[in-house]
């Protein structure tokens, strides 16, 4: 039986995407804004700062191999909610009805430090769950194992008794090699709350 869910945040709680900031910064240009995310602000650069590094740190090197771009870089640091175009409709929802009904409501997310305040002060859904491992407090990211051991341990949790969701399925999978159930995020808080339902009640 599944007495706790594990929400990640980013495409599951929070709409996150580089293109809502660099888009317009590349006047609309596809294939400049996705060249710029694939291959200059690209995941294995922000996962540094997921990790820990200092967004200082991590812009000023990227400023240093890319400098025709060295404003927009800046600007990943900068303007970092701008590429947050809000939370994900019925989530807040989904996780006081789960409170309310006894489920334990966890996190395990991959952010930066120096965003991660900011963001429980602007998004009631992040807010709404005590119980959260950050990457960047403990230097390590998803989907690395020791972050969710170190999950089931400072928790005390049964992995069987727990269901992670995230919208990355090689996270799903590495929650699941740690023994707990998965759900990849299917895109509505209606279509999840079909899923989670049968699970838990």
């Amino acid at each position: 039986m599944i007495k706790n869910v594990i929400f990640d945040f980013g495409n599951v709680l929070i709409d996150w995407n580089p293109a809502y900031l660099f888009l317009p910064h590349f006047n609309g240009d596809q294939e400049k804004c996705r060249f710029f995310t694939d291959h200059v602000c690209n995941r294995e650069w922000f996962t540094r700062m997921d990790r820990g590094e200092s967004m200082d740190k991590c812009v000023a090197e990227l400023q240093a191999t890319y400098p025709e771009y060295a404003d927009a870089v800046a600007m990943f640091r900068d303007r970092w909610f701008d590429m947050c175009s809000g939370e994900i409709p019925g989530m807040l929802e989904l996780i006081l009805d789960l409170k309310k009904r006894g489920v334990g409501v966890y996190g395990l997310t991959n952010w930066p430090a120096e965003t991660f305040a900011e963001a429980r002060r602007r998004f009631k859904t992040i807010a709404s769950i005590d119980n959260i491992v950050v990457s960047s407090h403990v230097k390590l990211a998803k989907p690395e194992p020791a972050i969710y051991q170190l999950l089931i341990s400072k928790f005390n949790l049964r992995p069987d008794e727990c269901v992670f969701i995230d919208d990355r399925k090689d996270n799903v999978d590495a929650a699941i090699a740690q023994g707990m159930n998965g759900i990849v995020y299917p895109g509505t808080a209606e279509q999840l709350t079909a899923i989670l339902n049968p699970l838990i009640f």
